[in-house]
């Protein structure tokens, strides 16, 4: 099974990028980010602290969702 990470990833790279391209690009670049955890509160909790745009928890929102409803 892949990891959050690895499904958030699937979204980099759009040629129209939207607002889960862009917080896969962030996520890419954020050195921080705690990669390897499937804990739906450590992640949250982690761009409450550290949002890169405004909506990007929404966003995470969404990408949870498609993520454990795949």
């Amino acid at each position: 099974m892949k990891t959050f990470y690895q499904h958030l990833m699937t979204f980099r790279g759009m040629k129209v990028p939207d607002d889960k391209c862009k917080l896969a690009e962030w996520v890419f670049r954020e050195h921080d980010f705690p990669k390897h955890s499937d804990d739906y509160n450590e992640i949250s909790d982690y761009l409450e602290w550290n949002s890169p745009f405004p909506g990007a928890l929404r966003t995470f929102d969404e990408v949870w969702d498609l993520y454990h409803n795949r």
